[in-house]
């Protein structure tokens, strides 16, 4: 963990975005880039118009030596068998232990086009469901009997078990009221887009698992040059702005509304915290621009408010990894956590 008590994930590149002979070599700069930064895992998306999760975290696996690969999991791709089969044989070949991330909707039309078409509070129910299987199975102590609403087992057994010590981590979607009973039920670390400072009001008290926040940081030597590499990173696009409104249409997310009904884009300046490539349909959480100490202090109010885990975007480039470690070194040391 980054300055004793901060987790930090970075995430891995898509396949969409990089051509078919250059993405595997891609995958392994970031991941390595990750390791090197000091992240505990990656973050692996998963959806219908890119390349299989579980074959991305492999090749992570086999080319760093303690990475550990979060991947997403959806409930409507594989059975939970499938999933904790996957998991413990990842860590019977290679000793090491993976994350999930449990992805109750993702892109709507998606669930749509596999005839999936769950409310969005029963599509945690059913991730409750599925997530008990896959955790009953991998702890091993016995035949697993469960009857839900969306799953049923019974006496199903698993080998190999799951080692000691490499029990996977779980994160899950916490910003709606299902998502952190979800997140509570499964023993998962629950995960939000976090607000402006003086909006935010950070951990709720009633919390029963730890939340986390999923951000972009772009930190520079000085305000100017951050958000120079911002707005050239993020330039406007009329397109992505028309993409990113009907996707909200169609969305029932909590956190995309959430983000949607906020109108910070242009890269003003006059907070660290930017919207800009939200709007602009580049990516999928906010950003924190600025100086090092800029962004290393909104970090630091952050961990203060209760968030001790961080997924970062995509990295660009190594270098851009290293601003963000100077970032985060302020703010474990303005968080008291260094």
């Amino acid at each position: 963990m980054f300055g004793n008590e901060i987790r930090i994930f970075s995430t891995a590149p898509q396949s969409k975005d990089v051509a078919s002979g250059e993405y595997r070599q891609r995958i392994i700069d970031v991941a390595r880039w990750s390791e090197d930064f000091g992240c505990d895992g990656i973050l692996v998306y998963t959806d219908n118009g890119i390349v299989d999760p579980w074959q991305v975290a492999q090749i992570i696996v086999e080319h760093t030596e303690s990475l550990s690969p979060l991947v997403a999991v959806q409930p409507v791709y594989m059975h939970p068998y499938s999933v904790a089969k996957k998991l413990a044989t990842f860590a019977y070949l290679y000793g090491r232990r993976l994350w999930i991330n449990m992805v109750a909707g993702g892109f709507r039309n998606d669930l749509i086009a596999l005839d999936d078409r769950t409310p969005h509070d029963d599509r945690y129910l059913r991730l409750t469901e599925y997530t008990t299987i896959i955790r009953r199975l991998l702890e091993g102590t016995s035949p697993v009997t469960f009857e839900g609403k969306y799953y049923r087992v019974e006496n199903l057994t698993m080998s190999p078990p799951m080692p000691d010590g490499l029990f996977p981590g779980i994160t899950v979607s916490g910003s709606s009221e299902a998502g952190m009973q979800a997140a509570a039920d499964i023993g998962a670390v629950a995960i939000r887009y976090p607000k402006e400072p003086d909006e935010e009001k950070g951990v709720p008290p009633h919390a029963r698992t730890p939340v986390g926040v999923r951000v972009g940081v772009i930190a520079r030597d000085t305000t100017e040059e951050a958000w120079r590499v911002a707005l050239e990173r993020f330039p406007e696009d009329r397109k992505g702005q028309l993409k990113h409104q009907l996707a909200m249409k169609v969305s029932d997310s909590e956190w995309h509304k959430q983000l949607s009904d906020k109108d910070n884009r242009s890269g003003g300046r006059t907070s660290p915290y930017w919207l800009g490539p939200f709007h602009n349909y580049k990516t999928f959480c906010p950003y924190l621009v600025g100086t090092h100490e800029e962004v290393g202090d909104l970090i630091g109010s952050y961990v203060g408010f209760g968030f001790e885990s961080f997924i970062l975007d995509i990295p660009p480039s190594q270098e851009d990894l290293e601003h963000t470690r100077v970032a985060f070194e302020r703010a474990a040391a303005v968080a008291g956590r260094s």
